[in-house]
């Protein structure tokens, strides 16, 4: 018995785990963000550069986020020589190697932006997706803290360009060294001890997320959470922890989620109000006791001291920027001062719970990075805003997509012969010249009513008609679809309706692009007035 040959099985379509199709409203969204960005930069002085999403896999080096092995999170590919090759997990390390391999064309300092995609493969979950956009700033070539210092003044005014004011965001300073300090205070300085301070700065890292009563936890024995997993700790003892909490709380204001304010131990100037100056010669020295006259604790308080002195003559010390030593940036490539930029509004999670909003971005010094590849020193900071997150932060403002883009003008289809498209096609250019979104209809033009449907689906707010009789009478039909839209709740019988003739004005071809202008001009102040403009 024969049998029947199997159909072939129709491809099914699905997005990948971890990643997003992006729409429309979104797309324009993030340009219109990324535009206010590049505003501040330039004002700045900085130039835009563009590296490709791909990087020789040894390039990128061993600084991957919370990683120990040189290839662990990214997504890689074997090149027809051989060679590894992987898509970039951030924008600095791909600008390190730019800057080594033309360093003899570079003007020193460069300072430059770039936007773009950068990709972990790491597990995705709520919220946290294997591509995202970053947008980065970087000056290489620069040794003084005044570049570290123009960075986070730089984050402050881009936070406000983008409508976020002042009392809701907080630009938050400290420096690598003075913690390489503490840990030299308490016995951890060394290569021997390279494993535990990292585990170390892995607990410090998580204050926002666990409290300084996690962090205690971490930092001695272990932490067990809600699930009962146990994460072991730094084996600090009870006095080594104290000191290092007490350093963390220097210069701090907000007390993380689910601690108690008494959690942090009374080390410096806790202050309540995020619009007061902060006293930051105070907080600095402070520090200065923290890292009990190590060396390079010392470097690391003189830069912070240099850095206090750049923000209170910018003016910058009204609360926009703060010194706290609880900032400890994740990334191990970091080599003196860190920072980053937090909104401290509350928003509402998936629980329900209200909630810090938290970082939207931050940075600091790389002076190692682009020098794996020079042999020579090659003094570096940057800081990389994290694109996507920022825009749900500004969509919870309400400071983003306030400008509604309008749906194009629809150009009928009434006869299919030459002349009538080429007259349409006209019309449709003549409105597009004149700088009015338009498109002329390019389904089944023989059944009006779904040009209707679509122009109703779209959004379109005008339907321009022309039939043979007003072809022969040189006019066009204007329908004013938002405003037929509202009265046809209104009127209740046809009769009435035909003697309304709703929202439709018959004019000279010569006056469809001022007709349609005044009627766009008129929709667009019906919207103002419902906005309360």
């Amino acid at each position: 018995m024969n049998e029947k040959p199997r159909k072939p099985q129709k491809l099914k379509a699905r997005l990948p785990r971890g990643f997003v199709d992006r729409e429309a409203a979104d797309i324009r969204a993030v340009n219109e963000m990324v535009g206010k960005i590049r505003e501040v930069y330039e004002r700045y002085g900085f130039d835009p550069v563009e590296t490709p999403l791909f990087e020789y896999t040894d390039a990128l080096g061993k600084f991957l986020p919370d990683a120990d092995r040189p290839n662990e999170g990214v997504f890689s590919l074997q090149d027809d020589d051989d060679q590894w090759m992987s898509l970039r997990y951030d924008l600095t390390a791909p600008l390190a190697r730019h800057v080594a391999e033309n360093f003899q064309e570079i003007q020193l300092p460069y300072r430059t932006y770039r936007a773009g995609y950068v990709f972990r493969n790491e597990k995705p979950g709520p919220g946290r997706f294997r591509q995202f956009m970053q947008f980065d700033a970087d000056t290489v070539g620069a040794p003084g803290v005044q570049a570290d210092a123009e960075m986070c003044m730089m984050m402050a005014d881009t936070l406000e360009a983008l409508g976020i004011k002042r009392g809701d965001y907080v630009i938050r300073v400290n420096n690598r060294k003075v913690l390489d300090g503490v840990m030299e205070a308490i016995g951890l300085g060394g290569d021997e001890n390279a494993g535990r301070r990292l585990t170390v700065l892995r607990a410090i890292d998580k204050l926002d997320k666990f409290g300084p009563e996690g962090v205690r936890l971490l930092l001695g024995a272990g932490r067990k959470d809600e699930s009962g997993d146990f994460t072991k700790g730094a084996g600090l003892s009870d006095m080594d922890t104290y000191k290092v909490l007490n350093f963390l709380s220097r210069g701090a204001v907000l007390v993380a989620p689910g601690s108690p304010d008494s959690a942090f131990v009374n080390g410096g100037a806790r202050q309540a109000s995020l619009s007061e100056p902060q006293n930051m010669a105070g907080v600095v020295k402070g520090i200065s006791y923290d890292v009990d006259e190590t060396a390079v604790g010392a470097d690391g308080v003189a830069e912070l001291a240099l850095m206090a002195e750049l923000f209170e003559a910018a003016g910058y010390n009204d609360g926009r920027i703060r010194i706290d030593a609880s900032c400890v940036r994740g990334l191990e490539y970091y080599t003196g001062p860190v920072y980053e930029a937090e909104l401290t509004f509350d928003v509402t999670n998936e629980k329900g719970e209200k909630v810090v909003f938290g970082s939207v971005g931050g940075g600091g010094r790389y002076d190692g990075l682009v020098s794996r590849f020079m042999g020579q020193p090659v003094p570096a900071t940057g800081f990389s805003i994290g694109v996507s997150r920022l825009m749900t932060a500004l969509k919870n403002l309400g400071k983003l997509g306030d400008d509604e883009v309008v749906a194009p003008v629809l150009v009928t289809v009434m006869d299919g012969d030459v002349e009538s498209m080429g007259r349409y096609q006209r019309f449709t250019q003549d409105l597009r010249n004149a700088g009015i979104r338009a498109e002329m209809y390019q389904g089944n033009w023989k059944k009006f009513g779904n040009q209707l449907k679509y122009a109703d689906r779209r959004g379109a707010p005008i339907a321009i008609i022309q039939g043979g009789d007003e072809r022969a009478q040189g006019v066009v039909q204007i329908k004013d679809l938002i405003e037929g839209k509202r009265l046809s709740g209104e009127i209740t019988d046809n009769a009435e309706w035909r003697e309304a003739r709703v929202a439709q004005d018959v004019v000279p071809e010569a006056d469809l692009v001022a007709k349609v202008r005044e009627i766009l001009e008129a929709q667009a102040e019906d919207r103002r007035r419902a906005k309360g403009i």
